[in-house]
């Protein structure tokens, strides 16, 4: 065999070593990943905070928390089926851990708020972390406890028990991040120009920003 096919197929394969590696390190990754679930207000805005963050896996939108089945976008905006917009947090646990998550979500939000979020008002867009079990109960009292001693105030977000996740519709999912074209009261946007000036908007990092100060982990960065 010519020289140069020797080393072509020896780079060949070693790209199919690093490719295999790579995949099997995946693999491992989604076999021990867990999940976070938390209500935050508008879903859009909660899934852009935590996508970015090291260790994140995937943050899809949706609803839980309610006794409807299968539940639109317009039947929980519209009140009644008892439903959160609530965003699931697949993560790598080796990467980033459930407390450090939990940290970074009451302080992106305002917890003191039993009405909804920002511009956002009724009972869809309420802050809640839903939990499977007593030991990540455990976990979410003591990160409501830290929260609430940094910030000096009462919190009322509270701790409820993971029902089904009902995942939103494939227009919910990525909009901070999506070139679609959608009519606004600016005219037509992309999703991601229409979620940003939304956000700017509903004053969801002005209001951040003034509760949480420096400790505001996503203030400006979306």
């Amino acid at each position: 065999m010519p020289r140069y096919l020797r080393e072509i197929k020896a780079a060949t394969l070693a790209m199919l070593i690093v490719a295999g590696l790579c995949a099997q390190s995946k693999t491992a990754a989604a076999a021990d990943a867990e999940m976070l679930v938390v209500a935050g207000g508008c879903f859009w805005c909660v899934e852009s905070d935590f996508e970015g963050v090291p260790g994140v896996i995937a943050a899809e939108s949706g609803f839980t928390g309610g006794q409807v089945e299968n539940p639109t976008y317009k039947e929980v905006s519209r009140g009644g089926t008892g439903h959160f917009e609530a965003v699931r947090i697949t993560f790598d646990p080796a990467r980033v851990t459930r407390d450090t998550l939990l940290a970074l979500f009451l302080r992106s939000v305002d917890p003191t708020d039993p009405g909804g979020q920002f511009c956002d008002r009724g009972d869809s867009y309420r802050t809640a972390i839903f939990v499977s079990g007593a030991a990540e109960a455990k976990m979410a009292e003591a990160a409501l406890r830290a929260a609430a001693s940094d910030l000096g105030q009462d919190i009322v977000t509270p701790i409820l028990p993971l029902g089904r996740f009902y995942p939103a519709d494939a227009s919910h999912q990525d909009y901070y991040k999506s070139g679609e074209l959608v009519i606004t009261r600016f005219g037509p946007k992309t999703k991601s120009k229409a979620y940003k000036l939304y956000r700017e908007a509903c004053g969801r990092d002005a209001r951040v920003r003034d509760l949480w100060g420096k400790k505001a982990p996503f203030v400006g960065h979306s």
